[in-house]
């Protein structure tokens, strides 16, 4: 009899046990999902080459050369055009220049890119450059015309990449590094 009563009783156990860690869950969230607070809007941009730091505004960075990109954002299923400065072009502004005499400079380089959520990611110094790498990589202001909406005022955008995952919205901080 032990052994017919046995397995029914550590099922019951286990229901009891999983069902009431659920609801001790969800009475301690209010009965709901905990939804990650909303990131502070991105305002300005702080990139950092050489360990020197240059900020731009939204207002400049929208004054500056342009290029706009088709991308598939398989997050959502859509197809998107933003428009924004090429990351190229930011770097050669705030001092690094991609020539013959950085080449060796670019192989050993990483940009460390970051968000007002403090979420970031990783991008080699090649993907970026337009002389080493097809994709483009942009620091977005506005999506098919319009402003970001939720993704701040800035967005890190890739055309290379085949999912979002390393897209950056609010984007706030991009740094470059090099390992020697």
């Amino acid at each position: 009899m032990l052994k017919r009563v046995l397995p029914g009783c550590v099922l019951a156990l286990c229901v009891a046990f999983f069902g009431s860690a659920k609801l001790g869950a969800q009475a301690a969230a209010g009965g709901m999902e905990m939804a990650k607070p909303a990131a502070a809007p991105s305002t300005s941009l702080m990139l950092t080459v050489d360990g020197k730091a240059t900020t731009f505004s939204q207002a400049e960075l929208k004054a500056m050369p342009q290029k706009t990109v088709k991308v598939h954002n398989a997050h959502n299923n859509m197809d998107e055009s933003y428009t924004g400065v090429a990351l190229g072009d930011l770097l050669a502004k705030a001092g690094f220049i991609a020539d013959k005499t950085t080449q060796k400079k670019m192989l050993r380089s990483f940009l460390r890119v970051e968000g007002t959520d403090k979420y970031w990611v990783l991008y080699s110094l090649t993907e970026v450059e337009t002389s080493e790498h097809d994709g483009d990589i942009i620091v977005a202001t506005s999506m098919d015309g319009k402003g970001l909406g939720a993704d701040g005022e800035l967005k890190l955008v890739s055309t290379g990449d085949k999912k979002p995952q390393r897209w950056v919205r609010n984007l706030t901080a991009i740094t470059l590094k090099t390992v020697e």
